[in-house]
């Protein structure tokens, strides 16, 4: 049988772009746009420089990264999650609680940036 067009393979299962400690700066990034009066956060090509570095980096690097970015992730949950409570209250979120997990996430992602530049 005669086929004009070329039979496209079987899709497979999308890989992850990223180890899974690097997809969480995305996260840590909004949750900063959040609570950030300045809408702070490293450039979006910061995922890729820290995924390319991933890929060399020791072990105990990557445990660090992955082990410093959970701890990031769990603080601004917790933190969005008092906010979001208050609010909830009929509140207004304090600008000064606001500022210190802007200031957290700040500081963490800044951490995080350092680990791979060592």
């Amino acid at each position: 049988m005669l086929h004009l067009f070329a039979e496209a393979p079987a899709p497979q299962p999308s890989e992850r772009l990223h180890p899974e400690p690097v997809t969480r700066l995305a996260s840590l990034r909004s949750a900063l746009r959040v609570v950030d009066e300045f809408g702070g956060g490293p450039a979006d090509d910061f995922d890729e420089q820290i995924s390319v570095r991933w890929e060399s980096a020791a072990e105990a690097a990557k445990r660090c990264f992955d082990r410093r970015s959970a701890e990031l992730v769990f603080a601004a949950t917790a933190g969005l999650e008092a906010v979001s409570f208050q609010r909830e209250q009929g509140l207004d979120a304090s600008v000064t609680a606001l500022r210190v997990i802007a200031d957290e996430l700040r500081n963490g992602l800044d951490d995080l940036q350092r680990i791979f530049s060592r």
